[in-house]
């Protein structure tokens, strides 16, 4: 068999394992939650591969062998490396604790609560046009791979791989996405050190490697001589990589916040990250600079660097032609495993943000659970018509790439400012915001129109960060702060002003769940359903009014709390052992659910269902449960409870 039946089994083979986990995890969606955010189950394990899955991406299989043939394997390594770690581990070790229990289902939703809804409309806005672009830039990538490597028309890989990625995300949303993500990494896990294997085999080591560089050093110089740079303002340089794809692309990117506020919890999201920003330098960014390599040292005649007509970006493609079809058909799936995962997770990403962003809050805001999970499956069919236009966007993947950059370099900013400096207000946030999107969105236009080319100076990335940083300071100046930055506000109730508040019906009801331990705004947000922007609001007023206390102003400590002596003037008093079991941390249906997860567990979703536990109210429950030590939760995909000795003893005592 030649080469395209070969590859035209895998690549069947492969299509139908994706829609097949689509149709599969159907069953674990009920509401727009579990659509969008898997309804906060996702282990360790499957985060894992989810978030390696991300940076194993098409953008991956095309830049780190790409950089080795221009600047040699070192210029792949560092920004496979900045990427992985300041990018990924960075994240992750700061970020994942703040992220999971501030409760916001997206980035733009938490920038409400931080700043106002002004600023979330405009991040929204941003966010989905960035990430349809890093969908498309990550769908042209592997409909490149194909075509040059099968020669079947682009348009018709691209309408392939689009309809794959829409069937299995339109079917189940995150869900889908997390077990693909888990078939596609265990694929390019396989793939990828095999290639280098087979290559070393075939070629030899270092030894072949530096002789066959014409003269350069395989190290630290291209096929011609080049070398990245390190300090330059100019892209490429480890500077420019470090805003690019760890600043933009990781922390102003709103899946890979949802992919720690979709963990079962923050202890789950930092260990993710961190092992999988590891797990990606091993086995793919390290053995992909060598495949880079190798592609320069044997046929450099094949690249436009050495008078042929590829570009370095498809060496991976061009080095697997030389190897048997049915090898070099594996690891072209590989590559094609790789753009359709990080591409179904943007486009859970921008669809997630226009359901919970804009569609429930300002569409259809009383729309029901039902409504609102029909909504979010037509809105990603509107992400991928969307996308479809910006696959064709002029000047092709590099022009489309800095256009997506654009608009997530300065989320980026607000993220970073709202966790660590209470003064910086929703006036700086706005104007830079939209200071830092407009400048690059204009310099990418002018570029592409050939009026202005800001890249022979900088990079689009340092004058949005510039810009957005320059602009919100001076914005930031001309208005006041929330109440708890003002010079007069202590964070200890009885050292600082407090003010006269009416509380509500829902006041009450965040004052019981804290009194019963549930001390998170993500477990407050997700027992009573609502939008952070409700819950965050009811927050403030508790705290203004000197009802409760935050464990700190900035940090994840400004998402923890404590009730106050003032509390239990409007609070029920409790009694008995309904009192002494709040000080556990405990209530009569807690308790329930402890004994029939030790007694019946396999009674326990028809116990959720009689209780009319949402799926976001379950993880508010589950969550807590495990902090205090009465149950551990398991379970590869779907979320299994298993009652502590602790919790044995709560039974027994309580029940």
């Amino acid at each position: 068999m030649n080469v395209q039946v070969i590859f035209s089994i895998f690549f069947i083979v492969f299509a139908a394992i994706m829609v097949g986990a689509g149709v599969y995890s159907k069953k674990w969606v009920s509401d727009t939650s579990d659509y969008i955010l898997a309804g906060r189950e996702v282990s360790l394990l499957i985060n894992i591969m989810g978030v390696a899955a991300i940076g194993f991406a098409g953008t991956t299989v095309s830049l780190a062998p790409g950089y080795s043939i221009l600047y040699g394997i070192k210029g792949s390594l560092i920004w496979g490396i900045i990427y992985s770690a300041l990018g990924l581990i960075f994240y992750g070790l700061v970020f994942s604790k703040f992220i999971r229990i501030n409760g916001a289902q997206t980035l733009p939703e938490y920038l409400e609560m931080r700043y106002s809804g002004k600023v979330r409309n405009v991040v929204a806005a941003g966010t989905i046009i960035g990430l349809c672009g890093i969908l498309a830039n990550n769908i042209m990538s592997v409909v490149g791979i194909v075509s040059g490597f099968v020669g079947w028309p682009q348009g018709v890989v691209l309408a392939i791989v689009f309809a794959i990625i829409l069937i299995f995300t339109y079917i189940s949303g995150l869900w889908a996405a997390t077990i693909t993500d888990f078939f596609q990494v265990s694929v390019g896990i396989i793939a990828i050190p095999l290639f280098l294997t087979m290559a070393i085999q075939k070629y030899g080591g270092i030894d072949f490697l530096q002789s066959s560089w014409g003269g350069a050093n395989v190290f630290t110089e291209g096929i011609t001589g080049g070398s990245m740079g390190i300090t330059s303002f100019k892209y490429p340089s480890a500077l420019t990589f470090v805003l690019l794809f760890g600043a933009a692309l990781v922390w102003g990117n709103n899946y890979y916040w949802m992919k720690i506020a979709s963990c079962r919890s923050e202890k789950v999201a930092k260990k993710s990250f961190a092992i999988a920003g590891v797990l990606l330098i091993v086995v793919f960014m390290i053995p992909l600079a060598f495949i880079g390599a190798y592609a320069g040292a044997v046929t450099p005649e094949s690249f436009t660097l050495g008078g042929g007509t590829s570009l370095p970006t498809a060496a991976y493609g061009v080095f697997a032609s030389l190897f048997p079809p049915i090898v070099s058909s594996f690891f072209i799936i590989g590559s094609v495993a790789a753009s359709i995962s990080t591409a179904s997770t943007a486009a859970i990403g921008a669809s997630s943000t226009a359901t919970r962003d804009i569609y429930q809050r300002m569409i259809n805001p009383k729309a029901d659970a039902k409504t609102t999970l029909k909504a979010s499956k037509i809105i990603m069919l509107l992400v991928g018509i969307l996308t479809w236009a910006l696959c064709y966007f002029p000047g092709g993947p590099t022009y489309l790439f800095a256009f997506a950059n654009a608009w997530l370099v300065p989320p980026a900013v607000l993220l970073c400012f709202g966790a660590v400096w209470p003064k910086f207000n929703s006036n700086g946030a706005l104007w830079g915001v939209l200071a830092g999107m407009i400048s690059m969105a204009v310099l990418t236009l002018t570029e592409l129109l050939g009026i202005f080319t800001v890249g022979k100076w900088t990079h689009l990335a340092i004058v949005g960060f510039a810009v957005t940083v320059i602009v919100g300071l001076l914005a930031n100046g001309s208005k006041s702060s929330k109440y708890y930055a003002q010079s007069d506000w202590k964070v200890k109730a009885n050292e600082g002003k407090r003010e006269k508040v009416t509380l509500d019906k829902i006041d009450i009801q965040v004052l019981e769940l804290i009194r019963n331990g549930h001390i998170y705004m993500a477990d407050i947000t997700d027992a009573l359903g609502v939008d952070s922007k409700t819950s965050n609001m009811s927050i403030e007023k508790l705290d203004r009014g000197g009802y409760i206390e935050r464990a700190g102003l900035i940090g994840s400590k400004f998402y923890e709390f404590y009730v106050t002596e003032k509390a239990n003037q409007v609070l029920s008093a409790l009694v008995g052992k309904e009192a002494e079991m709040n000080r556990e941390g405990l209530n009569s249906t807690y308790v329930g659910l402890l004994k029939i997860a030790k007694e019946a567990p396999q009674n326990v979703n028809k116990y959720v269902k009689d209780q009319q536990w949402k799926s976001l109210k379950v993880s508010s429950v589950t969550s807590h449960l495990t902090r205090q030590g009465y149950i551990l939760e398991k379970g590869l995909f779907k979320r299994k409870i298993y009652v502590t000795q602790k919790g044995i003893e709560a039974v027994k005592k309580y029940s």
